[in-house]
């Protein structure tokens, strides 16, 4: 009885210490619960984005390892005027030029210069080009016209009014004649020499008086011009940096953009990656990805086949080509780069590009990595976005239609012609068969074996996409540093990362710009492709003694090589710039065919001489070294310099105690 008396009290007293312990461990959790903040999803209309003209001023020294300017290149000066005489075009000239051009973002660009080259070539007014990608999608706002939903026409009239005569449309006595088709037509090759046009089309535009030009691989004249020819060049340039303005909106938001990036007091990076399907098609990279999208880049790639784009097997080792350079850098690649480099977990990345296949899924490597990994969706609003976009036409709501079902009959003689190869039952006839089975790639990669055709909304989605890559473009130049997965591709089309890092060499040549070699970096990897997340110290080393090493002369040197014969305006050297004279520079490097690779440059005039800032004195860049050695490789600290009427604080205080400050994590 004394026994099970005890076991009583026993069991009691576990009770009572279990129930106060029970007590105990919720209230601590109610009150420690109280200062976490929750995940949800913001709504657009609860974002409360600053006025830029409210924004506190920021000044911040940067880690000159991780953001400084290269300066062996600061010698190097925009300048693309005309260093010969340059007669004013007068209006009797050889006759009217108009231009159709297909293609995206990239094509679009690179075609629109080398049509004034050629309009200044035979001495012909330019009709404003047309871009079809805005054309074929029905039902974009009205406000714009082809060209206009792109740039500014008045802008690109002016800019070049002593260089060509550019119109608005034919004269009215010309269109009908154009729509009987009565104007010859030609479909130049983006390699086309100065000899074909004055050989083959001056003669028929001076006995017509107007031609047409059907443009789709990216240009109509070839990049590498004789150093007779170098005034062209020039022009080039005035066209691509000067002339080729977005609409006002566009700016807006674009600058907009780069300000709300700005805001956290910080440098931020932007990254391209460059992964695109035509591009994975073209090159074979199909297997650098795994499930549907394989299919899909192999679909792709046979239809390129079978147009004679490309003159290549069906299946090739896409490992090879990625070891030969062939293929982008994956973005989980990029984000290891870049660590070796010594970028800190907290660097604001801005992933430009309307397009990134395989969707969000292939960034996600990059986001863990980094924390701070934005793109237009995170900076923008999605008013700003429809604002740019203009009142539209609204399309069907549900255009899709199911495919007829097929007869038993039908499916018996599929079966028995799909081979000895095994393969799956049917599923039960009970299964419900979901929408997204039957809709969009889903449908026609397992049912049909061909694409098919674009919808409307594909279309419009094609036009959006200029509009999403012209943003991209501005704070991808903007950038305070570029970094591209994917360029000097070899494919002869012009490509967005090589745009960007053209227009940087142009207007900053001394900007933080990477030029990677794939082929290089593709046996670093092999290295420690194991290991990649931790990798040894002499690998991160001879990592970031490359990519040190593209950012100067070695990099320059390289990009001549590869990208400037099929882009001109990727490597806009030695045309469109001048060198200061007092600066130190090394002699020329001239290549096999004897143009410059790297060097001869024309010396800058005295207006640009005096026009220079005075060099920081030397005490002043002692103490910026000195800072420079304080600070860890692996940081980027911001040291705030500036104080405001409230009682001291620094705007960056300032900012996180503000409630309506602009967060780019919301």
């Amino acid at each position: 009885m004394v026994f099970k008396s005890k076991i009583k009290w026993i069991a009691l007293l576990v009770l009572i210490l279990s129930t106060g312990s029970l007590v105990i461990h919720l209230s601590i959790t109610k009150f420690s619960t109280s200062s976490l903040v929750f995940y949800a999803p913001k709504k657009d209309s609860d974002l409360d984005f600053p006025h830029l003209s409210e924004k506190q001023s920021v000044r911040y020294f940067r880690n000159k390892k991780l953001w400084g300017t290269v300066k062996s290149l600061e010698s190097l000066q925009p300048y693309a005027n005309p260093r010969s005489s340059y007669p004013v075009p007068h209006e009797k000239n050889n006759g009217y030029i108009y231009a159709k051009i297909f293609g995206g973002f990239e094509k679009i660009r690179s075609s629109i210069c080398d049509l004034v080259t050629i309009s200044r070539l035979l001495n012909a007014t330019l009709v404003i080009p047309e871009i079809q990608e805005s054309l074929r999608s029905k039902g974009i706002s009205n406000k714009f016209k082809s060209f206009s939903y792109l740039y500014d026409e008045d802008q690109f009239i002016a800019s070049l009014k002593k260089d060509v005569i550019i119109v608005k449309s034919l004269p009215e006595n010309l269109k009908a004649a154009r729509k009987r088709n009565e104007f010859p037509t030609f479909k130049p090759k983006s390699t086309a020499s100065p000899n074909f046009y004055m050989k083959e089309i001056l003669p028929k535009l001076k006995k017509a008086k107007v031609i047409g030009l059907v443009l789709a691989d990216g240009g109509c004249l070839q990049s590498d011009l004789p150093p007779s020819m170098y005034e062209f060049q020039r022009l080039r340039c005035r066209v691509a940096f000067h002339a080729l303005q977005f609409r006002e909106e566009i700016q807006v938001l674009g600058h907009q953009m780069v300000e709300r990036l700005r805001a956290w007091g910080q440098p931020f990076l932007a990254f391209h990656p460059g992964l695109m399907r035509d591009t994975l098609a073209y090159h074979g990279c199909a297997e650098l990805f795994q499930d549907i999208h394989t299919e899909l880049v192999q679909y792709r790639r046979a239809q390129m086949i079978k147009r004679g784009i490309l003159n290549e097997e069906l299946n090739v080792d896409s490992h090879l080509h990625r070891e030969n350079g062939s293929c982008p850098l994956m973005p989980e690649e990029v984000g290891l780069l870049l660590r070796a480099i010594g970028y800190p977990p907290k660097t604001t990345i801005y992933v430009a590009g309307s397009e990134t296949f395989g969707g969000q899924r292939v960034l996600i490597p990059l986001r863990t990595l980094f924390a701070n990994v934005v793109d237009r969706t995170s900076v923008c609003r999605k008013q700003d976005l429809f604002d740019l976009v203009g009142p539209e036409t609204l399309l069907p709501v549900d255009s899709f239609q199911l495919p007829p079902p097929k007869s038993e009959k039908q499916l018996k003689e599929e079966w028995k012609r799909a081979g000895p190869r095994p393969r799956p039952l049917p599923p039960p006839p009970e299964r419900p068969i979901y929408r997204y089975e039957k809709e969009g790639w889903y449908g026609w990669i397992t049912e049909t074996e061909s694409e098919a055709d674009p919808s409307p909304m594909d279309f419009r989605r094609q036009a959006h996409r200029l509009l999403w890559d012209a943003l991209d473009y501005i704070v991808s130049v903007e950038a305070d540093a570029f970094f591209p997965g994917f360029n000097n591709d070899g494919s002869g089309w012009p490509d967005f990362s090589s745009l960007v890092m053209g227009q940087r060499l142009y207007e900053s040549a001394a900007s933080r710009t990477y030029r990677p070699d794939r082929k290089v970096l593709a046996k670093f990897f092999n290295i420690t492709r194991d290991n990649m997340y931790y990798p040894k110290h002499n690998w991160t080393h001879s990592v970031r003694e490359h990519l040190n090493k593209s950012l100067g002369e070695d990099g320059l040197i390289r990009q001549s090589l590869l990208s400037k014969p099929s882009s001109f305006l990727s490597h806009p050297l030695p045309e469109c710039s001048c060198r200061i004279s007092s600066a130190r520079f090394q002699t020329p490097v001239e290549g096999i065919d004897g143009r410059y690779l790297y060097g001869g440059e024309d010396e800058c005039p005295e207006w640009m001489q005096h026009g220079q800032e005075a060099v920081p004195s030397e005490s002043m860049e002692t103490e910026r070294d000195k800072n420079d050695d304080n600070e860890s490789e692996y940081e980027n600290d911001v040291v705030q310099q500036e104080s405001d009427d409230s009682g001291g604080k620094s705007s960056l205080i300032l900012s996180m105690d503000r409630d309506d400050e602009w967060d780019p994590n919301d």
